[in-house]
């Protein structure tokens, strides 16, 4: 990786880090979920606000948001999470899940450029992966409907 890119990733990083995006309660939320990464002491509850999509049977994401705390990855990650899921059903939440972690355990991102790959890095530290991991379990939890998800059940 490029020392150019590396700098652009780690101010994304930073940027949702400092001004974290749709942080806070959701007050019209209809699935909550918590995790809780207990090595770190990260916590991330994810608040849905799930609509139907009559053109696939299946909800979507109408809106989203987070509120927790821990290091800059875990809340980076968090809040940027929130800006790619919104609008997207479960499938593709579980499709874009899938992309992230791929990044954040081998640090192969896919050849066009997205936010996503900011955390590219993490994969060097592999501790740091249940925090780059922790907001993106709790949002399935919730998707699934699940009242509780902690990352120490997950194999990330």
């Amino acid at each position: 990786m490029s020392a150019d890119l590396s700098e652009l990733y780690q101010q994304v990083i930073l940027d949702h880090n400092k001004r974290p995006r749709n942080r806070g309660k959701l007050p019209t939320a209809n699935r909550v979920a918590h995790g809780d990464n207990p090595t770190c002491g990260d916590q991330c509850s994810v608040y849905l606000r799930l609509v139907p999509d009559a053109a696939n049977g299946s909800d979507r994401i109408a809106e989203i948001s987070f509120d927790g705390s821990g290091c800059a990855i875990s809340q980076a990650s968090a809040s940027l999470m929130t800006t790619q899921v919104k609008g997207k059903s479960g499938a593709e939440v579980d499709a874009l899940y899938q992309q992230f972690h791929e990044i954040v355990t081998t640090g192969n991102a896919p050849e066009e450029i997205s936010d996503l790959a900011a955390f590219a890095g993490v994969h060097a530290f592999p501790a740091r992966i249940k925090c780059a991991t922790l907001g993106w379990h709790a949002a399935i939890e919730a998707l699934k409907g699940g009242p509780e998800v902690t990352t120490e059940t997950h194999t990330d």
